[in-house]
């Protein structure tokens, strides 16, 4: 048994993610809110950025964080910075001065960029290590947070650190999203919407990741949907929204049969790794339908 700290635990992802660890785990949630119930963890509330509060975890011994609080897209540069970035340092130092050796954060696919309107990636599907290329405070922040576990790894050889680029997180079954295909033309960040993820398989990803033996250095991976969140064919659906700039993308990945609708962002890295396939599905409803009654 595992003493686990999870921030923003009351978050759809904390909660559901506290909910499943703590089956086997001692469970502790640093939040703002009150809990919702559906967990019996013990609950510290507080901001994980603020040295008085993480004074009251003093009296447990941490053996794994799993961080999920921060600003999220949208974000100031100050904003950002000042939470996702020193503040995480903050909380790292904090656990790291007390023993904690292994750290699990969410980090996310905004990070190579993709919330800018401009962005094109450097390789298809996009890799777990695709540059910082953000022109948003968000993702450069994230992409910051990367580094700063990078050093710190640098800095004490005997820490593991998993920095988990998650895509764009949706609820379970009761989500569906809205058909996204070839005749549609061009909209708003389609590498964002292309991207989709079902908290279940996120809180999967994780678990496998607390599970792990202690691996020391960085890690990061891609945590997307099994498919990309679209009715088309990948090359098709680029192609009409991205117009002539997708000449300028190598999409012959997704012209090789049966990977056509692969995901954008590819998790062959974390599946290797950890053994993590994602298996709720981020297709419509409708399509999935039409293509049963064929």
């Amino acid at each position: 048994m595992k003493t686990i700290l999870i921030t923003g635990a009351s978050g759809f992802i904390g909660s559901n993610l506290a909910v499943l660890l703590e089956q086997d785990h001692q469970v502790i949630c640093m939040q703002r809110k009150p809990s919702s119930g559906k967990s019996k963890s013990t609950v510290v509330r507080g901001e994980f950025h603020a040295f008085e509060d993480l004074r009251k975890l003093d009296g447990f011994k941490i053996d794994v964080l799993v961080h999920l609080a921060a600003e999220v897209g949208g974000c100031s540069e100050e904003a950002g910075l000042a939470t996702n970035v020193v503040g995480t340092r903050r909380l790292l130092r904090y656990l790291i001065d007390r023993g904690t050796e292994k750290f699990v954060l969410a980090s996310s696919i905004a990070v190579p960029g993709i919330l800018s309107n401009d962005f094109l990636p450097l390789q298809l599907p996009i890799p777990d290590d695709h540059p910082c290329l953000a022109r948003d405070a968000y993702g450069m922040s994230k992409g910051l947070m990367e580094d700063l576990t990078k050093y710190l790894a640098r800095a004490n050889q005997r820490l593991d650190f998993i920095n988990l680029r998650l895509g764009a997180v949706v609820p379970g079954d009761s989500w569906d999203p809205s058909p996204l295909d070839a005749n549609k033309g061009p909209m708003n960040i389609p590498f964002a919407f292309l991207s989709h993820v079902q908290v279940g398989d996120v809180v999967e990803a994780i678990r496998l990741c607390v599970q792990a033996p202690l691996n020391p250095g960085v890690r990061c991976f891609n945590v997307a949907g099994p498919t990309a969140s679209c009715d088309d064919p990948i090359p098709a659906v680029l192609r009409s929204v991205l117009g002539e700039k997708a000449k300028q993308l190598d999409m012959s990945h997704y012209d090789q049969p049966g990977h056509a609708f692969d995901p954008i962002f590819s998790t062959a890295a974390i599946r290797q790794a950890l053994g993590f396939v994602p298996r709720l599905t981020v297709r419509p409803r409708q399509f999935l339908a039409e293509q049963k009654g064929k």
